[in-house]
């Protein structure tokens, strides 16, 4: 059953929205210097080594041998570090991080209609009525794209990013009904199925990368560092205690902090379509999450009042 947010809970979902409202422009900066399957695997590698090397500190056990767990392990390994970070990469080199970081927010609109069929979160009318506002915003974010396929990347980057967003709320899905395993050693090992996935399709794509000078470089080591392996612990720790609906309130974060990451940094220009579907998806999740953010914001009053 999912416990009450706490403290630690707010905080930590403050923090990785900021965290991953950046990593769109971070992986912008990489892609100048490394190729997309390049940029995926260095961070999922580092984050991998970065979270195996806290598990050994820890002492947190390895899980143990059963089929069942470590069928979950590898498919939440693959749907929530490899096909996204390659997805989102190979997207990047052709949208505009801003773009990137605002589809993140359509997470919960693929979120509910999976819950309703593999988890016990019926899909009632309220939901169905915030999920087609969300898609109404995501078809006018790529709609003028799917008007152009065939023609340059863009569009088919603008598609690869949506998919990215279909691989992170099935993970969200699986992690939640993944047998019971320390969380550490999930975030581990599931970075580690990322890294077999992606090292040898580096080498066989890409090949053995040549260090780039510079920024990129740079990007490439806080990529591994901070939205790879602190922020997989923080999201693992969250679904888990919480649930996956409440991990989906980053997604109301992610696309502002990647909007003005993108402007102020990267002077990337923001169409007004981009802050249309917004609007449309924020509404959405408002509306197919309203009971849940009501009860959120009910226990937040509550804790304001407890003196501590």
């Amino acid at each position: 059953m999912t416990e009450a947010p706490t403290r630690a809970n707010w905080l930590s979902i403050l923090l990785l929205g900021l965290i991953w409202g950046g990593t769109f422009m971070v992986v912008r900066i990489a892609l100048d210097g490394y190729g997309p399957i390049t940029v995926a695997c260095a961070r999922t590698t580092l984050g991998a080594a970065a979270t195996l090397a806290l598990m050994v500190a820890l002492r947190k056990p390895m899980p143990p041998a059963s089929a069942r767990l470590w069928g979950y392990i590898v498919a939440i390994g693959v749907t929530s570090t490899a096909l996204p970070f390659f997805l989102l990469s190979w997207g990047q080199q052709f949208v505009p991080s801003a773009f990137a970081g605002l589809t993140i927010a359509a997470i919960p609109l693929f979120l509910l209609p999976m819950a309703h069929f593999f988890a016990d979160d019926p899909l009632s009318l309220r939901k169905l009525g915030g999920v087609t506002l969300g898609f109404a915003g995501a078809l006018v974010l790529i709609g003028p794209g799917l008007a152009q396929l065939g023609a340059g990347g863009e569009p088919l980057g603008q598609l690869a990013c949506l998919a990215a967003t279909v691989c992170y709320a099935a993970s969200s899905t699986l992690t939640r009904r993944c047998p019971p395993i320390d969380p550490f050693a999930l975030a581990a090992l599931t970075l580690v199925v990322g890294a077999a996935v992606l090292v040898p399709a580096m080498l066989v794509f890409e090949g053995v990368p040549a260090v780039a000078p510079g920024a990129p470089t740079v990007a490439i080591i806080a990529l591994g560092l901070l939205p790879t392996a602190l922020a997989v612990v923080l999201r693992t720790l969250v679904i888990r205690s919480a649930g996956p609906v409440f991990m989906t309130l980053v997604n109301y974060q992610v696309p502002l902090w990647s909007m003005l990451f993108g402007w102020l940094v990267l002077s990337e220009q923001l169409p007004g379509r981009f802050f249309a579907a917004l609007g449309l998806i924020l509404i959405g999740l408002g509306v197919s999450q309203w009971p849940s953010l009501r009860r959120l914001a009910r226990r937040v009053r509550r804790e304001e009042r407890v003196p501590g």
